[in-house]
């Protein structure tokens, strides 16, 4: 009986064993052929991956193609702590990077102690130089981390270790342009000037690629879903030209220098199609470390510095008043010797004159004459007529941070605001309305719209935006501009003219000098610092056919003599000459010919 009781418990034994492997077989094979969603889902999770291949921002060049801004080769360097606590050497990780990459081991050490975690930077932007030192040096064995992209693996020569590429945005020719092209930051988000404006277009747009890994974190290539890659940024060309752009930087920091001004700033212009070919402004910075320069010094001031003209606006004023018919060239006015009271305030002239011309009133620049001429217009006329001019009003060059300045319409004038806007004050304008005011004049009553950005143009040369010329308007008649460039000619030309030091030699020079009391804020008394000065030239040539039209502004400048009072603060004599000098390379850098006839080519096919 014992025996066959044995035998019975083995076959029930042997029965539920069978069984019991039986259910396990029959779960592993239906897990396997048909698993659950609860079953399948996370483990897909767990071994999908998706990458988001980041794209080259786009080129900044001048018109004729040298390079303003690119991306550069950069990368963070990084390492993951629990694959070196399980396979690597931690202490030759510590050593051989503090040694390459001048960090600290004591840091390196605690960041690698750290065995939870998979990836932690420990530089970041080191350049593809020092990369390329560092591979050469081929160290341990190629280590690919979890979920990184097929040839990700080629950047790895230390165990654990391994490069993440992050381009970086250069600027090669540093300071030169940097008010006009910007800066972007370390996101890649463009910050200022066109790397701001143009954000859409240089950024490109990133990759996409989607795929699963293997228990070791490998891509399995045959299982990659998606493979979207990224679409570059597209070159962004300007209408600058970079050669003459260092010539104008040079001469305008040298001319803050010499006269202790604040700032300088300068803009060089195309009469004919509107285009800037120069415009710069000092001090300047190195848009590869913005963030060093103090704020001001990032400040666009030839588009964003509002300030009041001075006599600069008579050439506005009189045109008008010449193309209204209210006065001719040789109709006289009184300028009382320099001293004249009207509505109870004085005006004064620098040179006292008795009765001259309209002609002679440009020449010598009277205040007060102009001012007897603005009262011959009347209030509404001279609104109108500047603002023909596109005074009060952006004029669209752009570029981030342009102002419309400032004018008020008559309804908030005082009884002596006829007499001060026709000479350059109670109005603020920017150096780029005054030199567009004076381009008007010398293309024969014709305003068009200043611009920068010539074209861009994507990664496989398709054009995907070109600029025109375009008009803004025609604030004169032709024959009211003809007769005011040879006007402006005898303020240049002209031995008892204003602005003789902006003369050029071979050439025949037409421009306006000005010379304007900085305006004194409320909180310090309000009206006008009586020794603190805007001072400006901005004129064009050559006469017989204009081609380029020229600003130069200084904020402040001038020197003291031994009694105290400030000398070499006029704008014929700040001014003059920085445009004499920034005419001269033009001219001959451009191929202009004293009689105007333009040989200017940027490019064989242009």
């Amino acid at each position: 009986m014992a025996e066959i009781r044995f035998k019975w418990r083995i076959v029930v034994l042997s029965v539920v064993v069978l069984l019991v492997f039986s259910a396990i077989g029959t779960r592993l094979a239906l897990l396997h052929l048909r698993p659950a969603a609860w079953v399948v889902e996370p483990i897909l999770e767990a071994r999908t991956f998706e990458s988001k291949p980041a794209a080259s921002r786009g080129r900044i060049v001048d018109r004729t193609g040298r390079i303003l801004a690119m991306d550069t080769p950069s990368y963070h360097v990084c390492i993951d702590p629990k694959w070196i606590s399980i396979n690597g050497d931690a202490r030759a990780v510590s050593r051989y990077l503090a040694a390459e990459f001048h960090l600290s081991e004591a840091d390196l050490d605690k960041e690698l102690a750290r065995t939870n975690r998979q990836y932690t930077k420990v530089k970041q932007y080191v350049s593809g130089h020092q990369i390329k030192r560092f591979k050469r040096m081929n160290l341990g064995v190629l280590y690919t981390p979890p979920e990184q992209e097929p040839g990700a693996e080629t950047n790895i020569y230390l165990k654990g270790v391994w490069f993440e590429e992050a381009p970086i945005r250069k600027y090669p020719n540093g300071p030169l342009m940097a008010h006009v092209v910007g800066f972007s930051n370390l996101a890649g988000t463009g910050s200022a000037g066109v790397e701001q404006v143009m954000n859409e277009y240089l950024r490109g747009k990133e990759g996409l690629r989607r795929g699963q890994v293997d228990g070791s974190g490998h891509e399995i290539y045959r299982t990659r879903e998606l493979d979207i890659p990224p679409e570059d940024g597209a070159t962004v060309e300007l209408t600058l030209d970079s050669w003459l752009q260092y010539q104008v930087e040079k001469v305008i920091e040298k001319t803050c220098r010499d006269f202790s001004a604040k700032a300088v700033w300068a803009v060089v212009q195309h009469v004919r199609t509107g285009e800037i070919l120069a415009m710069a402004s000092f001090p300047t910075y190195d848009p590869n470390e913005y963030s060093k320069a103090p704020e001001e010094w990032r400040r666009n001031r030839a588009i964003s510095f509002n300030y009041e003209p001075g006599s600069t606006m008579k050439a506005a004023l009189i045109s008008a008043a010449l193309d209204n018919g209210v006065v001719t060239e040789t109709d006289e006015f009184d300028c009382e010797k320099g001293y004249w009271v009207y509505g109870g305030k004085a005006l004064r002239d620098s040179h006292g004159e008795g009765v001259i011309p309209v002609a002679d009133i440009v020449k010598v620049s009277s205040n007060i004459g102009t001012a007897k001429i603005a009262l011959e217009m009347g209030d509404q006329l001279v609104y109108d007529s500047l603002r023909k001019f596109h005074f009060g009003d952006r004029l669209g060059v752009g570029l981030p941070g342009e102002e419309g300045g400032i004018f008020y319409s008559p309804r908030h004038w005082s009884k002596i605001s006829i007499t001060r806007i026709g000479m350059g004050h109670e109005i603020g304008v920017t150096a780029l309305q005054v030199i567009s005011m004076m381009n008007a004049i010398a293309y024969n009553g014709v305003q068009m719209k200043p611009y920068i950005i010539k074209r861009v143009v994507a990664p496989d040369g398709t054009v995907l935006e070109q600029t025109q010329p375009q008009e803004l308007g025609r604030p004169l008649s032709p024959a009211a501009a003809r007769r005011m460039q040879q006007l402006l000619a005898r303020v240049v030309m002209d031995d008892e003219g204003t602005g003789t030091k902006a003369r050029v030699e071979g050439y025949t020079v037409a421009g306006k000098t000005g010379t304007a009391q900085k305006i004194r804020p409320r909180e310090e008394g309000g009206g006008y610092y009586p020794k603190n000065f805007v001072s400006s030239f901005a004129g064009f040539l050559p006469v017989e056919n204009p081609e380029i039209g020229i600003i130069v502004v200084a904020d402040d400048p001038g020197e003291y003599n031994e009694s105290g009072r400030k000398i070499g603060y006029y704008g014929g004599t700040v001014c003059g000459p920085a445009f004499s000098e920034i005419a001269k390379v033009a001219v001959e850098y451009l191929r202009i010919a004293p009689g105007g006839n333009r040989i200017y080519v940027v490019r064989p096919d242009e």
